[in-house]
């Protein structure tokens, strides 16, 4: 690896931008190479900024993963719409993703002018993904009207499935960042807490097979995770799920408690493999009535005002 302080080596910050659902999340992952972020065929499953880290020879590039920028339709949504505003003007580079086999449409028209008043400031690469989702024709034809919707720095199509172009994908956004030290040790993949991975990794598994009002209505909070005393083979995690009604809770649960048992079981494989150590897993159901529009129960559940 070259000198950290020599003139080749590169570091800074990258951030994805895009609809809801364009793929940001799964793109992130399989750049960093492991799983940081959670993933869901549900619109609006990402609801923080997640740090993930590359790391290689000649840069280390830490790439953001925001919220999908949407029409906020209550107080979390406004306050998520805050953070990837905000999030927009601290980074080096901006992705703005935009799905291969998906027609351009008014959401990604209204991100492109808002990415336009930033791309003097900051370079924007489009990228054009999932394209192991769409014939080559469908490609070129997106990328053709990519290339109409803006001034971009560069224009990348890739596919966070099959890996296709995920390198070039790298070295362009690599390109746009500034020379400097490594930020984070090396081997570090992301900075976010491991109660805070497990909270999510816990939310992903409750978002699969639910029905479409669901998942917007559920928030995870790990209130307790550590060695249990006298164990060192054995973490206890002790989790709380909050819906809005008890209607929810009901779905939640399942038919004779089936689907909290099958989330529990998906969430605790995973949280094994994240902390490498069995896992005795707690989950409680709470009711926190309409509380993705109560400021306190927001500040609460960990989504603050910015």
């Amino acid at each position: 690896m070259p000198a950290a302080d020599g003139p080749a080596f590169r570091s800074g910050f990258a951030c994805f931008a895009g609809r809801p659902n364009v793929g940001k999340s799964t793109l992130m992952n399989a750049l960093v190479g492991a799983k940081i972020a959670i993933t869901s065929s549900r619109p609006q499953t990402t609801r923080r900024a997640i740090r993930g880290i590359v790391h290689r020879p000649d840069a280390q590039l830490i790439i953001v993963d925001t919220p999908g920028l949407h029409r906020p339709r209550t107080l979390l949504g406004e306050r998520l719409d805050s953070l990837v505003r905000s999030t927009l003007t601290e980074v080096d580079v901006i992705g703005f993703c935009l799905p291969a086999a998906e027609r351009i449409g008014p959401g990604d028209q209204y991100l492109a002018g808002e990415l336009a008043s930033l791309s003097g400031k900051t370079p924007v690469v489009a990228i054009v993904t999932k394209t192991d989702q769409a014939s080559r024709a469908q490609i070129a034809s997106q990328l053709a009207a990519v290339g109409k919707l803006g001034d971009w720095a560069d224009v990348v199509p890739v596919s966070a499935i099959t890996g296709y172009q995920l390198d070039v994908l790298a070295d362009v956004l690599v390109s746009h960042l500034p020379a400097g030290r490594p930020l984070y040790p090396e081997g570090e993949l992301t900075d976010e807490p491991e109660q805070q991975l497990a909270a999510e990794l816990i939310r992903e598994a409750i978002l699969e097979g639910v029905r479409d009002e669901l998942p917007h209505s559920i928030a995870v909070v790990v209130e307790e995770m550590g060695p249990r005393p006298g164990r060192d083979d054995l973490i206890d995690v002790h989790a709380v799920m909050y819906v809005e009604r008890p209607s929810q809770k009901a779905i939640v649960i399942g038919a004779h408690g089936a689907r909290l048992k099958e989330v529990g079981s998906t969430a605790r494989a995973q949280i094994e493999a994240l902390l490498g150590s069995r896992v005795y897993l707690d989950l409680r159901i709470k009711i926190a009535k309409d509380w993705q529009r109560d400021p306190r129960q927001l500040r609460r559940l960990g989504f603050y005002d910015r």
